[in-house]
């Protein structure tokens, strides 16, 4: 009897509880963070702004920005990791603490291969190396003199250690021979800000953080990362194309949720962003800030995370690249 009182007591319960789901009606019923592990004025930030914009017309959902930055991304992406797996905490990751960090930290906080569902890849920016307006160099060989002269002396500011940029001016010192003093910073912003100052001679920062102040005539490009030269910037020529064979190094971004999201959340967040990332306006948008729009349904974006995982993590073996 105390047996099947129990039973009959725990389906109650579970009906209650499915009850009170229902009666919750339809994800979302509040704001969703999407929190992004860079500091406003960057890249990552600028990408994630404009999707949470595009949702708040197209969905009518409200998607507040938390920026949460340190660690090369790691913080925030850490809080996505340890959040309730509800949907209404989603993060903005990316190749830097998805895919080069586990191969960079000795320890890392969260498993970028299970403590995730990835959601929909969004978007592709390379890097670009910038000096200042004023500066005397005016190529990327005229750089790479100037840092052979003084071995370790030129600083070269970057968003932080194991984004794509620490990673773009770590390979190219390597092919070119050189030292370079590394200089990671807790975001794009404050990198650019220091390099406008004069506080390094150079930086290496995503399209989407340098073009404002390349429209504006206070910095000028020497290279882009990317494999070809960028619509948005065509008369910058690649590091490629200036004797470095092969170099290409270009970040991705993707949405992603704590592991054990719902299936139904997943499905609903992919088939919205996707639409956003679609749009021909966005893409538009996307092009002039010097990104490419690179819309990613939650299975292949997956499987794009676990490939650059792998990728990175092998390059940074060969290479021996540590953090400074």
């Amino acid at each position: 009897m105390q047996r099947r009182q129990f039973i009959q007591a725990g389906a109650a319960m579970t009906l209650a509880a499915s009850g009170f789901v229902r009666a919750q009606g339809p994800w979302p019923q509040k704001p969703v963070r999407l929190v992004v592990p860079f500091p406003p004025g960057g890249g990552t930030d600028a990408t994630s702004r404009l999707i949470a914009e595009k949702l708040a017309t197209l969905e009518r959902w409200t998607v507040v920005i938390d920026n949460k930055p340190g660690a090369g991304g790691n913080i925030g992406l850490d809080m996505v990791a340890k959040a309730a797996p509800d949907g209404y905490t989603i993060g903005m990751g990316q190749a830097a603490n998805l895919a080069i960090n586990p191969g960079l930290y000795p320890k890392m906080p969260f498993d970028p291969l299970k403590d995730f569902t990835p959601i929909a890849g969004v978007a592709a920016q390379p890097v670009v190396l910038v000096v200042r307006q004023d500066s005397p160099l005016r190529t990327l060989a005229d750089f790479i003199q100037a840092a052979r002269a003084r071995s370790g002396e030129t600083g070269i500011a970057q968003p932080g250690n194991g984004t794509v940029a620490h990673l773009a001016g770590e390979m190219l010192a390597r092919r070119a021979g050189v030292r370079l003093m590394q200089v990671p910073y807790k975001g794009a912003g404050p990198a650019m800000n220091d390099l406008l100052g004069g506080q390094v001679a150079a930086c290496f920062g995503n399209t989407v953080s340098v073009m404002p102040q390349l429209a504006a005539g206070k910095i000028r490009a020497l290279a882009v990362t990317s494999a070809q030269r960028l619509s948005a910037l065509p008369a910058v020529p690649t590091v490629a194309e200036q004797g470095f064979a092969g170099f290409e190094v270009t970040t991705w971004l993707g949405l992603v949720a704590p592991a054990g999201l719902p299936a139904e959340v997943t499905a609903k967040l992919a088939a919205a962003t996707l639409q956003v990332m679609s749009r021909p306006d966005v893409q538009q948008r996307l092009r002039q800030e010097g990104s490419i729009a690179t819309p990613t349904p939650p299975a292949a974006f997956a499987a794009h995370i676990r490939a650059e995982h792998a990728r990175w993590g092998a390059l940074i073996r060969e290479a021996q690249i540590r953090l400074s």
